[in-house]
């Protein structure tokens, strides 16, 4: 964490001064404030900028857009009486001092002009309740009425004031308790944590948007499991993602009990996580086992089982993305697609990897084989080590038949050489399902390395399985005879 000295040194550059400049010009207070100040004090790198005075910040904007000249874009929004001014990537935000009051039933405040202390004192944290003058006079001046920079040293976060009137008016707040704390590596103050097992069911007046913003930040973050084991934690997971929350817990039967899938799924994210920023396939991990629940019998010979979690879970996807606002597009169903696939690699390491096998699932994987491939290598939590490395050794194997048989196969995304269209044509019919059969037919026959992915073998499997069912082409059919009159004597007497 830098030093006060050491942040005044960022801020003492033409942009604040300009800033600062502007705001003397009307003779106002002028402080950079929240997030910004927070990032600057832990050395994280931020392009939006807050900035708050006492009167109207619109005004502040105008003029600072005008001093700042070409190259500046100014909005304002007079409803939320905020502007916003952007210059080449920084984005800085312009808003007056003021002091809200909120209705039990929405989120939305009554906002009122106000005093720098009463604004600072609204703040959702003590870290985020920081302020900086950049006035002429007073330059690099910290205000810090609730001890942030201590709680940012110790590593806290706690609200200004009572926690249960914090998150009681604006529930999105608990949402982002969670997040900063994963994102910053921080803990919640035992009273603030508290607070947020109180109010949970608060959430239900909050948008699935607005918390589905706030679980796309904590799923970027370094460490993501963070924020979900808050969430089940705090009470708030079973109300925002109930099919996660009941992946928590282990049942016993006669001595035997299963992991518990809702942590074994936390470790399967982490290990997604450390591999790739693709948000999308730490989503995929998180579902990748969401059906367990369902799916879950005890069978006096095997066990524990969860037959078909995979495709049940798939199926849930659609559901899961709609209800929680989630991106009903390609993004949802690639994550379907590795909910479904993600046992196939690993019934392939358990058997005999076979190039069949292999064909399959580079056919039916497509370009996310390598996702899929990242997905199933980060679900070896087993704490076997020598179980681990057996397995991954086999996925290595994996990888190398894959490579060698999609040079010499081209399988990734193939389509059959052969297709629909050329099969009615080459027989002169117009449907019927002997037109699948045919198609199924040439491409089992290429995954199964019977024929290669060739249009002259695909082509002589298609006479052949065509014959089979008394289809010939159409130039080469047996002529039809008619019948031979030269004895019929049905016209004799």
């Amino acid at each position: 964490m830098q030093s006060l000295d050491k942040v005044v040194t960022q801020l003492d550059i033409p942009l604040f001064h300009a800033i600062g400049d502007a705001a003397d010009s009307i003779d106002r207070p002028c402080y950079a404030v929240g997030g910004c100040v927070r990032d600057l004090f832990l050395e994280r790198p931020s392009k939006d900028i807050d900035f708050v005075t006492v009167g109207s910040g619109i005004e502040l904007a105008e003029i600072v857009a005008e001093k700042l000249g070409k190259g500046t874009h100014l909005s304002v929004f007079r409803n939320f009486g905020t502007a916003q001014v952007k210059r080449r990537d920084i984005e800085l935000e312009f808003v007056g001092a003021r002091r809200e009051s909120y209705d039990r039933n929405s989120r939305k405040p009554v906002v009122e002009d106000g005093t720098l202390e009463e604004d600072l004192s609204r703040r959702d944290f003590t870290v985020n309740a920081l302020a900086i003058r950049i006035n002429r006079n007073g330059f690099g001046e910290l205000i810090d009425m609730f001890d942030g920079i201590g709680d940012m040293e110790k590593r806290i976060l706690r609200t200004p004031l009572d926690p249960d009137v914090t998150f009681s008016d604006d529930p999105l707040r608990m949402m982002r308790a969670i997040r900063f704390a994963t994102q910053l590596n921080f803990t919640i103050y035992p009273e603030t944590f508290e607070a947020i097992r109180r109010n949970a069911q608060r959430i239900k007046i909050i948008s699935h948007e607005r918390i589905v913003d706030e679980l796309m930040k904590i799923m970027r973050s370094p460490r993501p499991s963070t924020g979900w084991d808050l969430l089940l934690k705090s009470g708030l997971l079973a109300l925002i993602f109930p099919e996660l929350s009941a992946m928590k817990g282990v049942d016993v039967v006669k001595g035997r009990g299963h992991k518990d899938n809702f942590y074994h799924t936390l470790a399967v994210l982490d290990n997604v996580a450390e591999k790739s920023d693709n948000v999308w396939l730490r989503w995929g991990a998180l579902m990748h086992d969401i059906a367990k629940p369902v799916t879950k019998r005890w069978d006096d010979k095997l066990g524990w089982t969860f037959h078909n979690h995979n495709f049940i879970g798939a199926k849930m996807v659609p559901r899961i993305f709609r209800r929680m606002r989630l991106p009903q597009d390609t993004k949802m169903k690639y994550v379907a697609k590795l909910v479904e696939l993600h046992m196939r690699p690993i019934a392939l390491v358990e058997d005999e990897v076979t190039d069949s096998a292999v064909r399959r699932l580079i056919h039916d994987a497509g370009d996310d084989i390598e996702d899929l491939m990242t997905l199933c290598e980060a679900d070896i939590t087993s704490k076997n080590q020598e179980k681990v490395r057996r397995i991954l050794e086999n996925f290595a194997l994996v990888r190398r038949k894959m490579i060698d048989l999609n040079e010499r196969d081209h399988i990734r995304n193939f389509k059959p050489p052969v297709d629909g269209n050329e099969i009615m044509e080459t027989f002169g019919i117009t449907g019927g399902p002997v037109i699948g059969t045919i198609k199924s037919a040439i491409k089992n026959a290429i995954l199964d390395g019977i024929i290669h992915n060739d249009y002259d073998e695909a082509h002589a499997l298609m006479l052949k399985v065509a014959a089979e069912h008394g289809l010939y082409p159409v130039s080469t059919a047996p002529a039809k005879t008619e019948p031979d009159k030269t004895n019929d004597n049905s016209n004799h007497d």
